[in-house]
């Protein structure tokens, strides 16, 4: 497999994850104004490392088509991971992690309130709300910034009580347990 093809199989997969990220964008814009509690995104590790890797795409890009005279189309890779590290990544750190009145927003994405079958918390370096999937048994987690520990306990004990977050359903459930001592 020669590098253009290389190039082009790592262009494909960048591209959907460009629109992944324009898509949960788009998503964030929609919900923002029912925010209830949230935080900014945390920045990756190597954040400015990711950025001057966006700039050197850049002036790769400009290289190839200027100097040397490229096909548009032969610099679709490097273009899109232009995309993903120069725009969509930033673009995905405006996100505001936390609570929304349809749902709670992880670090790997939303998550709404009906899908949630179980929640747990570990406190360990850094403060880490667990969100079990219902159906699929999947966890996703929520780094919470521990001054707004106390105030994410309250909204999640305040969605359990109006049965926006439902996770009793045991075969026998004799109403002696309240949802709310959970968190």
């Amino acid at each position: 497999m020669d590098l253009s093809r290389l190039l082009f199989l790592l262009g494909v997969g960048f591209l959907l994850a460009n629109l992944r990220l324009l898509y949960q964008f788009t998503r964030f814009v929609r919900l923002k104004s029912s925010a209830v509690l949230t935080w900014p995104g945390k920045r990756p590790p190597f954040h400015g490392l990711l950025l001057g890797l966006g700039a050197v795409l850049s002036l790769l890009i400009v290289y190839k088509l200027a100097f040397l005279q490229v096909h548009p189309t032969r610099v679709f890779g490097e273009a899109m991971m232009l995309v993903y590290y120069g725009y969509a990544l930033p673009l995905s750190l405006k996100i505001g992690r936390g609570f929304y009145e349809e749902g709670i927003w992880s670090d790997g994405g939303f998550v709404p309130y009906s899908t949630i079958g179980g929640l747990a918390w570990r406190e360990g370096e850094q403060l880490t709300l667990v969100l079990i999937d219902r159906m699929r048994q999947f966890g996703r987690k929520l780094t919470v910034p521990e001054s707004y520990y106390g105030a994410a306990r309250r909204v999640l004990r305040d969605k359990i009580a109006a049965h926006d977050i439902h996770f009793t359903g045991k075969s026998l459930d004799l109403g002696v347990h309240d949802e709310r001592d959970d968190v």
